[in-house]
């Protein structure tokens, strides 16, 4: 006996918008969220995941640290911890201008630290992983050229190892978009957020989230398209990589 109704989504929410219109926004936030989170974890887990494969025990054992940490504890839990813990933890001046800021740009804030974060200990393993799987060849050839350590993974190590675990990496891109749902859990509109909000004002929850659903196909195939376009660009011929 459910009504179906697809022009509710053309129907006025009585603040100047339509009910699409809190969709699109919705999806406009969760694709900043996500690029903003998919740059941090990228720069954090390259960093993470070369230190995991340096000769010195100490920073080996403090990024395996880091790495665990994140892995380990749910992902709601930690957002949980940024939103309402970290501000708490800060010294008192910043904690408060922490907790004066415009909310939407603190729980934007929040979720995208914490998503950084959690991402960036995963691609810190991919990229570990990548090194490992490379021939002794590649690194001895280049200390045997002269090159620093530190040259030696900018220049020789790293860009292979990229090219192998691009497949993978593709996977987290599209993933930091689909965890970004979490972020509803501090009250930030996102996509997800949206569509529940739709359902509660209109009570139309299939359309609703019909919706959500294609746009989050829409954005995370646009998201593999990209990721594919680079990994066709990048690849070295005759460089065995991962189809």
């Amino acid at each position: 006996m459910y009504h179906w109704n697809w022009g509710i989504f053309l129907d006025s929410t009585g603040t100047g918008s339509t009910y699409a219109g809190w969709l699109f926004s919705g999806l406009g936030l969760t694709v900043a969220l996500g690029l903003v989170a998919w740059t941090l974890a990228l720069v954090l887990g390259i960093a993470v995941g070369v230190a995991r494969t340096l000769p010195s025990k100490p920073v080996t054992w403090i990024a395996a640290a880091y790495v665990e940490l994140l892995r380990d504890v749910p992902l709601m839990v930690q957002l949980f911890i940024f939103y309402f813990v970290v501000p708490e933890l800060l010294p008192a001046d910043l904690g408060m201008r922490v907790k004066r800021m415009n909310p939407v740009a603190q729980q934007f804030m929040a979720a995208a630290l914490c998503l950084g974060l959690y991402t960036s200990a995963r691609i810190a393993e991919q990229v570990r992983a990548g090194i490992d799987s490379l021939a002794a060849g590649p690194r001895t050839s280049a200390l045997a050229l002269g090159l620093t350590l530190s040259q030696a993974y900018r220049h020789v190590l790293l860009p292979l190892a990229l090219r192998i675990i691009l497949p993978p990496l593709s996977s987290e891109f599209m993933t930091v978009f689909k965890n970004s749902a979490v972020a509803s859990m501090i009250g930030l509109l996102e996509l997800a957020a949206q569509g529940r909000q739709l359902v509660d004002y209109t009570s139309q929850p299939y359309e609703a989230f019909i919706a959500v659903t294609a746009l989050y196909l829409v954005l995370n195939m646009s998201a593999l398209r990209a990721v594919r376009w680079v990994e066709a660009r990048t690849r070295v011929p005759g460089f065995a990589t991962a189809k």
